[in-house]
Formats: C-alpha cells, sequence, structure tokens
C-alpha cells in the first residue's frame, strides 16, 4: 500500500467511528453524512486497487 492508499483507509476508519457514534447519540439521519463519506472513501480505496492490477 502507498500512502495515499493508507491516508484514505485511516480517513474512512476515522468516519466510520464517527458516524457510529453520531448513530448512537442523534440517529441515523444526522450520521448520514459520516457514513456516506465512508462510504465513497471506501469506494476509492477499492478503484485504486483494481486500477493497479
Amino acid at each position: 500500500m502507498k500512502l495515499l492508499d493508507i491516508i484514505i483507509l485511516s480517513l474512512a476508519v476515522g468516519f466510520l467511528i464517527i458516524g457510529i457514534h453520531q448513530v448512537m447519540v442523534l440517529g441515523i439521519g444526522q450520521a448520514y453524512w459520516a457514513l456516506m463519506i465512508t462510504l465513497i472513501l471506501f469506494f476509492i480505496l477499492t478503484l485504486r486497487k483494481r486500477t493497479k492490477r
């Protein structure tokens, strides 16, 4: 993994933790933004891995 991949993965995990916390405290409606950013970052990471092959 390159540095950019590690940064993207770290951001995705960070936003996932924030999203889970927000879901428990405020509900899914208020945490939707963090969960969608997590999903987008995981898609970007998967796309980067597939294009390297």
